[in-house]
């Protein structure tokens, strides 16, 4: 399915990922990293890295479970708008074609 998407759409979402993702890295190292003193996690900052990313991570998936749903509405009202928009733009222009010498030609985002 991804391979199927626009290159424009892949390097989109590879963006957002990867945006989500050194954020995600930044708070949970700005929370657990405390002792600089060694080259590996103390178990105190592994414990707390692990809770943290999960905690993120959860937090993530709530939040684009709920854009998952929203977005379908959203796409629909956003049609319905631009329906009526249309409508309106062809009774402008019918009136303007129905009355010699008048045009509405330029104002169809009104």
């Amino acid at each position: 399915h991804c391979l199927m998407m626009e290159p424009d759409a892949q390097l989109r979402n590879l963006r957002d990922f990867l945006l989500v993702y050194n954020r995600m890295t930044e708070i949970c190292f700005q929370r657990c990293s405390s002792n600089f003193n060694y080259r590996n996690l103390t178990m105190d900052e592994e414990r707390c890295v692990d809770s943290c990313a999960g905690k993120l991570i959860r937090s993530n998936h709530r939040l684009m479970a709920t854009y998952v749903q929203l977005m379908p509405r959203m796409v629909q009202r956003r049609m319905e708008e631009m329906e009526i928009k249309a409508a309106e733009n062809a009774k402008l222009e019918a009136a303007a074609a129905a009355t010699p010498g008048l045009s509405f030609k330029g104002y169809e985002d009104i």
